[in-house]
């Protein structure tokens, strides 16, 4: 493992250790949001401001397994879909997927991926789960599902919140859009990150959708794949194209980008067996609800019924902890795991798995829980001070 990723002890570490190896078009591409990116820092500051009342003298050890739709995780902690993964390190789907199961934990393959989905499943043994962006049309939906389903992926995860692209300045600012422009700007950041350029680009690294080279022409450039990508949004997909998803797939299915009570009901009642409580990581709507403040109403409404995951912001174990106390049954990280991709490929993706379950055990201890299942019952408050 490269020295500075096994001395990194926090994700906000191996954050800094991506920010010196990336080009800037790429870090901004992982680290930015929407617009003003209000719901991007919302997402932290929400969790920084709920407040644990530990319990003492618990005794004993701690156990961070946690059980998801038939499969046993070592923690509560999956690694999240997201897209153009071989800009960071090259083969990186692959190797956050390795990463996550040497760690004995879940990753999720983006239809954005930069490897396609059929390259993740003889390599990676279990708790791989595909996510469908629902694009285009119904066709296009049911040919990644057939595929996902014939690789072998335990769950679908439909995300529905991205419908439209969400306004991204530093990708505009960047004339980044699914692929680089070379302008003479990100050609001179490029050249003065010699090891990104010599690793990933110059040794075949691109912008590539690999999922989609099976609706292309065999010899389609990375720029025709973020055309085709960009022409297939689909703002028409409604809750009668859902229960087509859920009719076409007959293995876990959760859908991903609910902040709304109401909607989690509507969605538990089309059938799906989870639902990822998501803001797209604030990269879509601005001024969306933190996905903390949107939690514990929606465990209210439907935790009973379904399984809830949730996303956005989670760079601490503590995170973790915070979101099984508010209903969560297990989160997702995104940008955490990236930055670990980014700073040094499978390594970092491990290193940064390890710090957050190790956070989460230091949590547990001392907070009295001796299991995830007595983080359901832990009491948290919102702080009104500092």
């Amino acid at each position: 493992m490269n020295k500075d990723v096994a001395n990194a002890i926090n994700i906000d570490d191996l954050k800094q250790l991506a920010l010196r190896r990336l080009p800037r078009i790429v870090y901004d591409y992982i680290e930015g949001g929407a617009e003003d990116e209000t719901t991007l820092g919302a997402n932290r500051e929400a969790l920084r401001a709920i407040c644990f009342v530990p319990r003492i003298l618990a005794g004993g050890s701690v156990n961070t397994e946690t059980e998801l739709f038939g499969q046993t995780y070592s923690a509560p902690l999956l690694i999240a879909p997201t897209g153009l993964n071989g800009l960071s390190w090259r083969d990186g789907d692959l190797a956050l997927a390795r990463a996550a199961e040497a760690a004995g934990l879940g990753f999720c393959l983006s239809t954005a991926s930069s490897c396609a989905l059929e390259e993740i499943t003889p390599r990676v043994s279990s708790r791989r789960w595909f996510q469908l962006y629902p694009w285009g049309e119904p066709s296009f939906s049911r040919r990644l599902i057939d595929r996902a389903a014939s690789a072998g992926f335990d769950g679908l995860i439909v995300t529905v919140d991205s419908l439209v692209p969400g306004k991204r300045e530093r990708d505009l600012r960047n004339g980044f859009a699914h692929n680089i422009r070379w302008s003479v700007r990100v050609l001179l950041d490029g050249l003065m990150h010699p090891r990104w350029l010599g690793a990933v680009w110059l040794r075949g690294g691109a912008a590539r959708l690999e999922n989609l080279a099976d609706f292309l022409p065999s010899n389609a450039t990375a720029r025709q794949m973020a055309d085709f990508s960009r022409m297939q949004r689909n703002p028409s997909f409604a809750w009668r194209d859902l229960a087509h998803i859920r009719e076409a797939w007959k293995g876990p299915l959760l859908v991903k980008g609910i902040l709304s009570s109401a909607d989690a009901v509507r969605a538990v009642e089309q059938g799906v067996d989870g639902i990822v409580v998501s803001n797209h990581g604030g990269r879509q709507l601005d001024c969306a609800l933190p996905t903390a403040h949107a939690l514990a109403d929606i465990a209210a409404a439907v935790g009973t019924k379904t399984t809830l995951l949730v996303d956005g912001g989670f760079e601490r174990g503590a995170d973790i902890a915070k979101a099984l106390a508010l209903g969560a049954k297990a989160v997702l990280v995104g940008r955490s795991a990236l930055y670990g991709l980014a700073a040094g490929g499978q390594r970092g993706g491990e290193r940064a798995l390890s710090i957050l379950t190790d956070e989460l055990r230091r949590t547990m201890r001392l907070t009295g829980c001796a299991t995830v299942e007595e983080l359901a019952t832990l009491e948290l408050r919102r702080k009104a001070f500092w």
